[in-house]
């Protein structure tokens, strides 16, 4: 049976007794905040096509929201993580919860793309920062011993991943029964269960990051952002984490305007989302599993070279309905499985203490990824009436970033020679 129990009083972390009960539902509560906020916001690609003709908002200028959606997303994760690194994850989660439901109601009410970017964009983007996989990491890496941390990684954000499982046909079938108002209006419901879930995971901030290493103390914001500049092979993650980003975009986005083009009913991309979202949890639990025992370097590499190869086969074969889910479901299994592989690494190389802020950084590259395919993706269909380009570009820099990320250096920092061990 798998070990996910913390750390006991006379272990090296020092905390008060927690039971395996209220460890689990620790892990619990981060999921279920993680998996409706992450569910939601891979559905509103969903609402391109029904809001762009209620509203004539075009397919750039929705492309534009959840781009700077993805953008304000990934700047202000760096500053939240030094608050949750700070100060714990309570106000951090509870104000992102708030912000989350402020967003969706502006959605529901925007007759423009001035109010869909200050809604989906903006206070969503914000809202993602304070409710997403950098403060879900922060939580696991509490509350499970440090060898089993990659593992908890996984299982947090493949627990995460049944939220767009959930979360697609709900808005699709809203959508078709009600109009997209009444859809959003239904994600506004599932973003107030992220309250009591968000309670329940913060209640890992007691628990503390463990015993301090030598030159901690000293250091500022600048110091731990100063190492990991010089660390080559923190460099060479965040950017790959970058392609990440711009790929896994641009589906989400642009899926289901590229299937209504090929002529495949509209219910098929909510499928494919539902599907992604299911299989996110075996992958994600699989490159957790994996990363606790195999070079982790390697199996990120893997990742983004087998995603290239399934985008190349599904471009080049014929769309169909069953095309597309056997995609979806290749994806889905490699989609969040770098989430505990990053998570790892920055813990592996540099301690716990600053780990919401290093993700954070990393997370703001993958995020410039992102803005790039969500945007791009809209610019190349409106001008050139087809995602072929979009779609060669994702497999071109997804085999870049593959093979750069499976050579990268992963020696821990020298401050970490002085810590003792966990």
């Amino acid at each position: 049976m798998t070990d996910l129990s913390p750390s006991r009083p006379a272990a090296p972390f020092h905390v008060p007794a927690l039971s395996r009960g209220h460890a689990i539902a620790i892990l619990a509560g981060a999921a279920v905040m993680l998996s409706l906020a992450m569910g939601m916001r891979q559905s509103l690609g969903l609402f391109m096509s029904p809001m762009g003709k209620d509203t004539g908002i075009s397919a750039a200028d929705f492309a534009f929201a959840l781009a700077i959606q993805n953008i304000v997303w990934g700047v202000t994760q760096p500053p939240v993580g030094a608050l949750v690194d700070g100060y714990g994850t309570r106000w951090v989660t509870i104000a992102g919860v708030g912000l989350y439901v402020a967003g969706l109601l502006l959605t529901a009410w925007a007759g423009g793309a001035l109010a869909l970017t200050m809604g989906s964009g903006v206070l969503i983007g914000v809202a993602l920062s304070c409710t997403t996989s950098g403060v879900a990491a922060k939580i696991a890496a509490r509350v499970v011993r440090p060898q089993r941390r990659s593992l908890a990684f996984g299982i947090v954000s493949g627990a995460g991943s049944i939220g767009t499982f959930l979360a697609a046909p709900l808005a699709q079938g809203t959508i078709q029964a009600a109009g997209w108002q009444m859809a959003v209006f239904a994600f506004v419901g599932l973003a107030g269960i992220m309250l009591p879930a968000a309670m329940m995971a913060a209640s890992a901030d007691k628990l503390g990051d463990g015993p301090r290493a030598a030159g901690d103390v000293d250091q500022t914001l600048a110091d731990v952002l100063g190492e990991a500049g010089r660390h080559g092979g923190y460099v060479i993650m965040a950017t790959a984490f970058f392609v990440c980003g711009l790929q896994l975009a641009f589906l989400t986005t642009h899926l289901p305007t590229f299937l209504a083009q090929c002529g495949v009913d509209p219910m098929v991309g909510a499928q494919a989302l539902a599907v992604i979202g299911i299989f996110n949890v075996a992958g994600s639990w699989l490159f957790g599993w994996a990363g606790d025992r195999y070079s982790k370097p390697v199996l990120l590499g893997g990742i983004y070279l087998l995603r290239s190869a399934f985008i190349a086969a599904y471009f080049m074969l014929p769309v169909s309905q069953a095309s597309t889910l056997l995609f979806a479901a290749a994806m889905g299994l490699l989609w969040l499985g770098v989430i505990p592989l990053v998570n790892g690494l920055v813990a592996q190389i540099f301690g716990i203490r600053h780990l919401g802020t290093l993700t954070g950084v990393a997370f703001f590259s993958h995020q410039i990824g992102s803005f790039l395919g969500a945007w791009g993706g809209g610019l190349i269909f409106d001008r050139l009436g087809s995602y072929d380009l979009a779609w060669q570009l994702a497999v071109l820099i997804g085999v870049i970033a593959g093979v750069a990320q499976m050579f990268m250096d992963t020696r821990p920092a020298a401050r970490l020679a002085m810590q003792p061990a966990e």
